[in-house]
């Protein structure tokens, strides 16, 4: 048996705490914070190593800079977290050069630093040992509480762990609450479970989709990814995305789903137009009769009819992907309906994925919600059946 090691189960009394947080959260062109879910996540654990007499140094990254970006920095987070602490929150002018390394230094019981964007520093997704050196160096104890990033081995969730003994390493209350959701959630759903799969692409969800399987009593498929399916099942699908080198694999997916007695849903009529833009002509065709040099952006009315229909008298959903290109207004019809449905139901509602909580918000649903995880990779990862990274290195083994 493994568990992983809580931040409950160190001493950290007094101690000077390294969190690795996720605040790689969404802005306007103003640099302005549009949904600060990921930093108020944080929150308790922060203050909990504040409330123990610690000081504090918080990293993350922000978005995918291409070495120092000022639109990539973290003072606009700084800010809200100022806000949020109601403390004033230092922010250093790097990662690990010298303004960090003093600030470090000098802090105080209650202090809390921010270093910048890690990936300001290009080792950070190289998993490079120098920098988790350098990054372990500010603190005694390491708490990882951003399951957003625990899925890739970057040096502040990976490489930074062999610098910190079992006494000394754990996960933040967030990172539990999403492991112990996400793995629960699979052992023992209340039946009916409804499974209800969106985004583009089918790739980075055919293992999912096949985990799944077997658990679910339904899968609802919509968004892009929907129309490898459709066109697994032969239908013409215009220009619509399609990934051709899975196309056998999808039917090989719906095939197995009958096999299980599994029902499988897919949109029974579409939002279709000639381009992906905001003013394109659109019009509503079932998904049998769309136009050669049309493409499917959004699910059509009829099919959220019959999607709200099979949630109907779910008990547990599992909701990963939007239904359309809900960016563009006149395309986001389908996911915000969907979002509501699931968030009247009277079932355990779990969602997981950044533009999927990112519908939800929207739609005005997120309260409804029983539980929105940050990470959409991650969670999907823990759906396959695999072993984190981020995960797998705060894990105990009760033979040691």
């Amino acid at each position: 048996m493994s568990t992983v090691k809580s931040i409950r189960d160190l001493n950290i009394e007094g101690k000077k705490v390294f969190i690795r947080c996720d605040f790689n959260v969404p802005m306007d062109e103003f640099l302005n914070i549009t949904d600060d879910r990921r930093i108020r996540s944080a929150i308790p654990t922060i203050k909990y190593c504040l409330d123990h007499n610690c000081s504090v140094v918080l990293t993350s990254h922000l978005g995918r800079p291409k070495g120092v970006d000022s639109k990539f920095s973290l003072k606009p987070v700084a800010k809200r977290l100022n806000r949020l602490l109601d403390r004033e929150v230092i922010i250093a002018d790097d990662v690990i050069g010298q303004d960090a390394k003093n600030k470090a230094e000098n802090l105080k019981t209650g202090d809390v630093l921010l270093l910048e964007n890690l990936r300001f520093e290009s080792g950070e997704t190289k998993n490079d040992e120098n920098l988790a050196k350098e990054l372990a160096s500010f603190a005694n104890v390491y708490i990882n509480d951003a399951f957003g990033v625990c899925h890739r081995a970057h040096s502040s969730v990976e490489a930074i762990t062999r610098f910190f003994d079992n006494e000394h390493k754990a996960a933040g209350f967030l990172l539990q609450k999403e492991i112990e959701f996400s793995q629960n959630l699979l052992k023992k759903p209340t039946r009916p479970f409804v499974a209800v799969v969106g985004g583009s692409k089918v790739s980075g969800k055919l293992q999912a989709l096949n985990n799944l399987l077997p658990k679910v009593d339904k899968i609802i498929v919509g968004g892009g990814m929907a129309f490898t399916f459709l066109k697994a099942r032969g239908y013409e699908v215009g220009n619509s995305l399609v990934e051709d080198d899975l196309v056998e694999e999808a039917y090989k997916i719906i095939q197995k789903a009958k096999e299980l007695k599994v029902k499988f849903y897919l949109p029974v009529d579409i939002v279709a137009a000639q381009t992906f833009s905001a003013d394109s002509v659109i019009k509503f065709v079932t998904t049998q009769e769309i136009p050669k040099g049309w493409m499917g952006l959004d699910i059509g009315p009829a099919s959220v009819r019959v999607f709200k229909e099979a949630l109907s008298d779910a008990q547990t959903i599992l909701w990963n992907g939007p239904m359309g290109v809900f960016e563009i207004d006149k395309f986001s019809k389908g996911s915000i309906k969907i979002s509501h449905a699931i968030a009247e139901a009277h079932a355990t509602t779990v969602v997981g994925g950044g533009d999927t909580a990112d519908v939800v918000n929207r739609a005005g649903d997120a309260d409804e919600m029983t539980f929105i995880s940050t990470g959409g990779g991650a969670s999907l990862e823990l759906i396959e059946g695999k072993e984190l990274p981020g995960v797998k290195v705060l894990t105990t083994r009760d033979d040691t």
